[in-house]
């Protein structure tokens, strides 16, 4: 029988996890000398390549001297964390990958936790040490500190580290340069135990799940006791108690990148198992004699709620193929099986769900997948999910890293208090400013790009979930009111022109607009109903070239992100395939003066 050594790469995000598993699959000969499988193997699918982060966990399996080395790539985001738990379970070490700039960052920190309190072997790897002003001996002694301030055991201080550039290919147990990064590979032989062979009963949790066409939904997890075997019958056990009497109709381990069918897996060893219909993450699967259930994985909480809704603009079904609330149903429920971290509400209206989160990314990655499948939907601002704890409104804070050059520094202590922050660290790394601030969720919301504006684009800031704690009271939205289309037609060069000095826009000469739209940023406070659509009256004697004077600022672009972080409590997003869209809720102004009324008699 081949020897088995399980592990998962943890790091925060952009520290090289995908480009050291490329290296890996490349030295190990996963690929034939001449084929060409260009960078970031793993993150295969559009979004990740696009936004150069891992969202989805996913494995490969590489035979090195002999041994066969399961690898699970992860996320790096926090708020991907409820993907982080469920793969760990499948490992029995983790390499924890450090920028020797950077050092330890907060993400880095929320994943090593998971790790250390699975007990995990961990092997930490300094990676990126060929950049200028690296630090690695500083990096390292920061990471001692982390594991430490984890509450590590003697065992887990106790830490091989290898230093090197995934980039570069190399990688090293000194800082000594050397050809490839073979003695990571032994180091991982060598110092990760092989799984646990536990004889009895079969036991095997479902940790991940994959879809094919064409055979349907398939189980993934590590076989914890026991060996299955192809056509075997089992009991699949699941959270509510209930156990169902299923058959195993085909078994694969994975190879490479892919997966090879086998008629039996062992203790220890990765495999996804087809034929078992409505499962979920979490369940085990047992021996159907004297079945025996491993306990649930619990995930986190989410922190964030929107509202999803059907699309009910004017523009309605123009660009989408799923526009019932039927289909948005199906899609989010659809999502719930194995996305852990997220969990829909029905509301009192029958097209309107809410839709709980992790946080804006989080939220943000699942609206973007329902777009590019040909979804229209309508979403809400974004809200914190408050609980009361001993009688008190409670609500999310997160601890808050920035790191920027040392004259923005004031400006982005300025900001982040405003929002109800407050400073807990400030340390001088080189010509750049170490802050680490607490604050809470809702001042989070709207401030990435206050914050790149304020610094001249040189901020890098990255936050993670900390605790609940009392409600710090109102924290100031956005300063400015918006524009708003008076007409729905298409917008001319002309009307943009003569009011450009009221705002900047957000949509170009020629698009089509509608009544209630945001079309542009106003630069006071207060909203401003706006015609852009009216057309240049012709004279009959013109002067010539007059028309060239018009001098258009090309509009500012949004991403949904930042339009999730800008829109306010009265404003939703159109998302569609080819557009994403601001607008008020109630679109009428006249309607708006009504509910505005109300609400003003109702609160007197």
């Amino acid at each position: 029988m081949m020897e088995i050594r399980n592990i998962a790469i943890i790091a925060h995000v952009d520290h090289g996890k995908t480009t050291l598993v490329d290296k890996i699959l490349h030295t190990t000969k996963v690929f034939r000398e001449n084929q060409d499988t260009g960078d970031l193997i793993m993150d295969n699918n559009d979004l990740e390549r696009e936004r150069g982060i891992t969202i989805f966990s996913k494995n490969a399996s590489v035979t090195y001297k002999g041994v066969k080395i399961n690898v699970i790539d992860t996320p790096g985001h926090s708020d991907f964390g409820g993907e982080v738990e469920r793969v760990l379970k499948m490992a029995d070490g983790v390499l924890l990958l450090v920028d020797a700039f950077e050092g330890p960052m907060p993400q880095t920190r929320f994943v090593l936790q998971k790790a250390l309190h699975l007990n995990l072997k961990p092997i930490v790897i300094i990676n990126k040490v060929d950049k200028p002003n690296c630090r690695p001996d500083e990096v390292h002694d920061a990471v001692f500190e982390l594991f430490f301030n984890l509450d590590a055991t003697e065992e887990q201080l106790d830490f091989p580290t290898f230093y090197g550039s995934g980039k570069n290919g190399w990688f090293n147990n000194s800082l000594t340069q050397c050809e490839d990064i073979t003695p990571l590979l032994d180091g991982i032989i060598k110092y990760v135990p092989p799984p646990t062979i536990n004889e009895g009963a079969l036991q095997m949790q479902i940790t991940s799940l994959d879809y094919s066409s064409f055979l349907g939904r398939i189980a993934i997890g590590k076989v914890a006791r026991g060996v299955i075997n192809e056509g075997q019958n089992i009991a699949l056990m699941q959270a509510d108690g209930s156990i169902k009497r299923m058959k195993v109709r085909e078994l694969y381990v994975f190879e490479g990148m892919g997966k090879r069918k086998v008629t039996e897996v062992v203790c220890g060893d990765l495999c996804a198992v087809v034929g078992l219909d409505e499962f979920n993450i979490g369940d085990t699967i047992a021996d159907l004699e004297n079945p025996e259930a491993l306990p649930v994985i619990s995930v986190d909480e989410p922190t964030m709620s929107m509202l999803f809704s059907i699309n009910n603009s004017p523009f309605f079904g123009k660009d989408g193929k799923f526009v019932t609330s039927r289909h948005l149903r199906d899609r989010l429920m659809k999502e719930t099986e194995k996305n852990l971290a997220l969990r829909v509400e029905d509301t009192d209206e029958a097209d309107s769900f809410l839709v709980y989160g992790r946080g804006i990314l989080h939220l943000g990655i699942l609206i973007e997948t329902m777009r590019r499948e040909g979804y229209e939907l309508t979403v809400g601002q974004p809200q914190v999910l408050v609980k009361t704890i001993d009688g008190k409104k409670c609500e999310p804070y997160e601890i808050l890293v920035v790191d920027v050059p040392s004259e923005f520094s004031g400006r982005v202590i300025d900001l982040v208090t405003q929002r109800k922050g407050e400073m807990h660290i400030m340390e001088s790394k080189g010509e750049m400013q170490h802050l680490e601030f607490e604050i809470p969720s809702r001042g989070l919301i709207g401030l990435r790009s206050n914050m790149l504006t304020n610094t001249a684009g040189e901020a890098v800031m990255a936050h993670r979930f900390n605790e609940y704690k009392p409600w710090k009271g109102p924290i100031p939205g956005r300063n400015n009111g918006v524009l708003i289309s008076k007409n729905q037609e298409r917008t001319t060069g002309y009307s943009i022109d003569k009011l450009q000095d009221r705002g900047t826009f957000f949509v170009d000469p020629g698009e089509e607009v509608y009544v209630g739209q945001i079309i542009a940023e106003h630069i006071k406070p207060g909203d401003l109903i706006v015609n852009a659509t009216e057309p240049k009256k012709l004279t009959n004697h013109r002067a010539s070239g007059s028309d060239d004077a018009s001098r258009i600022a090309p509009k500012t672009l949004m991403t949904l992100e930042e339009c999730m972080e800008y829109i306010q409590q009265d404003e939703c997003i159109e998302v569609t395939p080819k557009n994403i869209r601001m607008r008020k809720v109630i679109l009428n102004e006249d309607d708006r003066k009504k509910v505005s009324k109300s609400m003003k008699s109702e609160m007197v």
